[in-house]
C-alpha cells in the first residue's frame, strides 16, 4: 500500500512537523512494515509559477516543426517570451511556467536559451514533465478555478491567481510511504486504516472517510439479488444517469492515483479506484445500458465461460464466485469485470457496485484463474462489511459533482452477520508481554483501535472487535493489539533460567556420536527437507509394490511437485549431491540423520480437538495413535575422489567399499557390529548392493547406485550410497562406549589367502575367519584380491582374497603353538562355511 502523506493528514491531525520517515518509524513500532519513504517532487526547485498566456505567434521553420512564440504573464512587471512546440493552448489560458533557474524531476534545469530565432526565457510545462503522469501530447492548461474534491464532501474552488505557486497549488511535492500489508491486516490497504493508526501513534484526533452524507432516496435503482449466501452477505448497488463522458478527471486525483501506484484511465474508473485506496472498499462500476436484467451474485454453473477485463476468456469453476446480470457472466466477483458491460468512452448510465464477498471465495478463486487484482487483494484479507454503503455514496457524490452525473436509486442486499464477542481479563495482556499495562490503559488501547469494551479494568472484559478488524478472533490477538500500542520496546529482555535437568538422553548422545563419527571419517552434514515428490521413486527404479512408495501426503505442501513425506533420506540426500555436482564440487560426501514418516496400517483419522482449551487424555492418545511411525535414519552419499591427488601419488576413487565403512562407521560408534552380506534394492546396483545386518534383521544397504539411477538423476558415475534404520541400530547398540583397553603385549600377524567362489561375499569369508579364530583374534582384514590363471582349473570363476589376522592376548605373549593353532582354526571354519580352499595349502 502506498499512503501520501498529505492524504493521510486529510484524515489525521498529525503534527505540522511530521515528516513522512517521522510517521514511518512510529507505524513500525506500531506493528506495520513500511519498506520505504519516498518523496516524489523533491527534485522540484527554484521558480515554478502559474502563467496566463496573453499572446502567441505561430510559426513553421523549414525542418517542418511548428512552434509557438509565446508571451506569458507570470506575475511580474514585465511578462515572458516562451518559446512552446505545443499548440493546444489558447490566448487567456493559464498554463505552469518553469522559469529559468528552476529544476523539473529528473534533474531537468531550465535555463534561458535561444532557440528558432527567439530567447526562450523559461519553459511551459505538460503533466509529465511536472511528474504529473504521462501525458506529453501538449502543455497542462489549467482551470481557472481550481476544484477541490478530496477534503470535504462539498466540492470548494478558489480563483487561481496568475504568478501563484505552482508546486503548492497541485500538490507536486509530497512523501508516499510504501507499506507492505500482512495478510492479517487487510485493514491498512486504504488510507482510512493507515491513517487510523497514524491517529493513534500520536493520539491526535482522526476523521472517518466513511462519514458520508447519505444519499437522498430515489426509486429508479437497478435490481440486485444475492443467490448464494455463502458467497457474499451484502451487496449495494447505485444507479447514476446523465454523466458527462467528456469530463476530465481533477488533477489532484489524477495525482494521488498516480503516487498511489494506479494509472488514471477515466473519470468513472479513476473515482471507483479512489475510493477503494481511500477506504478499502472495491468498487465497480458497469455500463447500464449493457446490463441485461438484474445483478445477481450466484456461483459458476458448468460450461460457463467470461472474457474478463484483460482479454483472456476463462473457463469457470463450480466454485467461482460470479456477478451475472440474470443470463451470463459480467465479472468474476471481487476480482475482475467482464469485457460485455465494462465502461466506455460514451458511457452515460452506470450502476455502481458495492459489496463484501467470502474473503475464502475470492482468494481460492483468484489463484485458481492466477488473476490476481487490487480488489481481491484486498477481499481476500478481509474487507470491513459496513463499507458499502458508504463507499459506493461517496463514489456517487464524486459523479456528481465531477461528472454532472444524477443518482437516480439505490439497491442493496444486506444479510444478517453474527456479531463477535471475545472474552479475555484484562490483566492478560501485562501477563503475555511480562511488563505492567494497567487495566485502564489496556481498554483504552483496546478502543483505540476501534473496539466496543465492556467490563471492569479489574476483572474480566468482553471485547467486541470493530467491523473492519476480521483477524481479532481469540484473546491472543487482542493481546498482539494492546502490546504494539503500548510498545514493543518496552518488553523486557529477560533471559528465561534453564532449569535443571538430567542433559541429553542416551539416544541424544549416540545419534550425535554417529554424526561426529561421520564428519570425522570426511562426510559433510547436509540437512534436507523432508519432502519428496512421488515420482523420485520412478527415476531410482523402485518396484511399483516396494513399501518406500507408501507416503504420507500432506494437505498443505509447501510445493505442489514434492507433497510427501520422505519414507527415506537417500532421495533428498541424493538431489543435494546433484547440486553439489552442478556447483563445482565434484568430489563429494554427505550425509544426514533424521526422520522418516512411515504410515500405520489401519491407522484411525487424525482427529481435531477443540482449540479453545487442552486437549482431553483421550484425544491426545487418539493424536498419538494417528501420528506416523518416525525412526531415526542415518544415510551418507559420495561421488568423485575420496582420496586427492598430489605428489604423493595418484588419487583413489569413491568404491562401493566406502559406502559399505560408511555403514560400519556407524555401527562402530553405536556400539555394535553389522553383518554383511550380498543384497539386492534400488537403487543400488544389484551385483554391488551389501544388505547390512543386525540380529538376523535387515536394518540397511550400501552399495554403488545402479548407472540407469544415476543418469535419471543426473548423479556423477560411480554414485555410492548407504542408508541405515539408526532406530534399529541404537536400539541394539550400548548407550554409553568405553575406551578399549590397549594391552601392553606384542601382536602376532598371521597372512592367510583363501581362494572362494566369485559370488561368495567377501565378508561372509572374513566373518567365518572371525568366528573360528576365537578370542585371540584382534582383528581381520582384507588387504588383496586376485584373480588370474595362476588360480588353476576354474579360475575365471574363482578369485583369491589374502587377510591379515592380527593375535594378542591380554595378559601374555603369545606362543608360536597358540597362533599357529588360531590360525588353522579359523581357516578351517571358513572352509567349512564358504568352501574356502587355501592358496598355496
Amino acid at each position: 500500500m502506498r499512503a501520501p502523506l498529505s492524504w493521510l493528514r486529510e484524515y489525521a491531525d498529525l503534527p505540522a512537523g511530521v515528516t513522512g520517515r517521522d510517521l514511518a518509524d512510529r507505524l513500525i513500532a506500531a506493528g506495520l512494515e513500511v519498506e520505504s519513504v519516498e518523496q516524489p517532487g523533491a527534485e522540484i526547485s527554484g521558480d515554478v509559477r502559474i502563467g496566463r498566456v496573453l499572446a502567441f505567434t505561430d510559426e513553421e521553420h523549414s525542418n517542418g516543426k511548428t512552434i509557438r512564440w509565446t508571451t506569458v504573464d507570470v506575475g511580474e512587471q514585465q511578462p515572458r517570451g516562451i518559446v512552446c512546440g505545443a499548440l493546444n493552448f489558447a490566448e487567456g489560458d493559464l498554463v505552469v511556467v518553469a522559469l529559468p533557474g528552476a529544476t523539473l524531476p529528473g534533474g531537468f534545469e531550465i535555463a534561458a536559451l535561444t532557440t528558432y530565432g527567439h530567447v526562450s526565457d523559461g519553459m511551459i510545462c505538460s503533466a509529465r514533465e511536472l511528474g504529473l503522469g504521462d501525458d506529453h501530447q501538449g502543455i497542462l492548461v489549467i482551470a481557472p478555478t481550481h476544484q477541490g474534491f478530496a477534503t470535504t464532501r462539498d466540492a470548494s474552488s478558489h480563483t487561481v491567481d496568475v504568478g501563484a505557486d505552482a508546486v503548492a497549488l497541485l500538490r507536486l511535492r509530497d512523501e508516499v510511504l510504501d507499506i507492505a500489508v500482512t495478510p492479517d491486516r487487510g485493514y491498512a490497504l486504504s488510507i482510512r486504516g493507515v491513517a487510523r493508526e497514524a491517529a493513534t501513534a500520536y493520539d491526535v484526533a482522526f476523521r472517518d472517510p466513511a462519514d458520508v452524507d447519505p444519499l437522498p432516496e430515489a426509486r429508479d435503482g437497478h435490481p440486485g439479488v444475492i443467490d448464494d449466501p455463502t458467497a457474499a452477505d451484502r451487496l449495494v448497488l447505485r444507479t447514476v444517469t446523465g454523466l458527462d463522458p467528456d469530463a476530465p478527471s481533477p488533477l489532484e486525483l489524477q495525482h494521488r492515483l498516480l503516487l498511489s501506484g494506479m494509472r488514471p484511465v477515466s473519470l468513472a474508473v479513476d473515482v471507483t479506484n479512489y475510493v477503494m485506496l481511500e477506504m478499502g472498499q472495491p468498487l465497480h462500476a458497469f455500463d447500464r445500458t449493457r446490463l441485461d436484467g438484474p445483478i445477481v451474485v450466484r456461483r459458476a454453473r458448468p460450461g460457463e465461460r467470461l472474457e474478463t477485463l484483460d482479454h483472456v476468456t476463462r473457463d469457470l469453476d463450480p466454485e467461482d464466485v460470479l456477478i451475472t446480470d440474470g443470463t451470463s457472466p459480467v465479472g468474476l466477483a471481487g476480482t475482475m469485470g467482464g469485457t460485455t458491460t465494462e465502461i466506455h468512452e460514451n458511457s452515460t448510465d452506470l450502476v455502481i457496485e458495492a459489496a463484501h464477498f467470502s474473503p475464502t471465495a475470492v482468494a481460492r478463486m483468484s489463484r485458481r484463474h492466477k488473476l490476481f487484482s487490487e480488489a481481491s487483494k484486498r477481499f481476500e484479507r478481509g474487507v470491513d462489511p459496513e463499507l458499502p454503503p458508504a463507499a459506493s455514496a461517496r463514489a456517487v457524490h464524486l459523479l456528481e459533482t465531477l461528472g454532472g452525473a444524477t443518482h437516480v436509486g439505490s439497491t442493496e442486499v444486506n444479510l444478517p452477520r453474527r456479531e463477535r464477542h471475545i472474552s479475555v481479563a484484562a490483566g492478560r495482556p501485562a501477563r503475555t508481554a511480562g511488563m505492567p499495562i494497567p487495566g485502564g490503559q489496556v481498554v483504552a488501547y483496546l478502543q483505540a483501535v476501534g473496539c466496543r469494551v465492556d467490563g471492569s479494568p479489574d476483572g474480566l472484559l468482553t471485547v467486541t472487535p470493530p467491523s473492519w478488524r476480521p483477524d481479532l478472533a481469540q484473546p491472543a490477538d487482542l493481546d498482539e493489539e494492546v502490546i504494539r500500542l503500548a510498545g514493543y520496546d518496552r518488553i523486557p529482555a529477560v533471559l528465561p533460567q534453564a532449569p535443571p535437568g538430567p542433559g541429553l538422553s542416551s539416544e541424544q548422545r549416540a545419534r550425535r556420536r554417529v554424526g561426529q563419527a561421520l564428519a570425522y571419517a570426511g562426510y559433510v552434514e547436509a540437512p534436507t527437507y523432508p519432502f519428496l515428490s512421488p515420482g523420485i521413486w520412478d527415476l531410482l527404479g523402485a518396484d511399483p509394490d516396494d513399501v518406500r512408495r507408501s507416503a504420507l501426503r500432506l494437505a498443505n505442501p509447501l510445493s505442489d511437485e514434492e507433497p510427501d513425506l520422505r519414507t527415506a533420506l537417500l532421495p533428498g540426500l541424493l538431489l543435494a549431491l546433484r547440486r553439489n555436482e552442478r556447483r563445482g564440487m565434484h568430489d563429494v560426501g554427505l550425509f544426514e540423520l533424521g526422520n522418516v514418516y512411515l504410515p500405520r496400517l489401519g491407522a484411525a483419522p487424525v482427529p481435531r480437538p477443540n482449540v479453545t482449551g487442552r486437549p482431553t487424555n483421550e484425544e491426545l492418545a487418539a493424536l498419538d495413535d494417528a501420528l506416523p511411525d518416525q525412526p531415526w535414519h542415518v544415510a551418507s552419499v559420495a561421488a568423485g575422489q575420496w582420496e586427492a591427488a598430489g605428489w604423493w601419488g595418484p588419487g583413489r576413487p569413491v568404491t562401493w567399499s566406502d559406502a559399505v565403512e560408511a555403514a560400519h562407521t556407524v555401527a562402530r560408534a553405536a556400539g555394535v557390529e553389522l553383518d554383511v552380506r550380498r543384497g539386492a534394492l534400488a537403487p543400488w546396483h544389484p551385483g554391488r548392493c551389501a544388505e547390512l545386518m543386525l540380529g538376523g534383521e535387515v536394518v540397511g544397504h550400501a552399495g554403488e547406485l545402479r548407472p540407469r539411477s544415476v543418469a535419471a538423476l543426473g548423479l556423477p558415475e560411480r554414485t555410492v550410497a548407504m542408508e541405515l534404520d539408526l532406530t534399529a541400530v541404537l536400539d541394539q547398540g550400548t548407550a554409553e562406549l568405553t575406551a578399549p583397553r590397549v594391552s601392553t603385549f606384542p601382536v602376532a600377524t598371521q597372512d592367510v589367502a583363501l581362494v572362494v567362489a566369485d559370488d561368495v561375499p567377501a565378508a561372509e569369508v572374513a566373518q567365518a575367519l572371525h568366528d573360528g579364530a576365537g578370542e585371540l583374534l584382534e582383528s581381520v582384514r582384507l588387504f588383496d584380491v586376485y584373480r588370474g590363471e595362476q588360480l588353476g582349473e576354474g579360475a575365471d570363476n574363482v578369485r583369491s582374497l589374502a587377510y591379515s589376522l592380527r593375535f594378542r592376548a591380554p595378559d601374555r605373549t603369545l606362543t608360536v603353538e597358540e597362533v599357529s593353532a588360531a590360525r588353522t582354526r579359523a581357516v578351517e571354519e571358513a572352509a567349512r562355511r564358504t568352501g574356502a580352499v587355501q592358496r598355496g595349502g
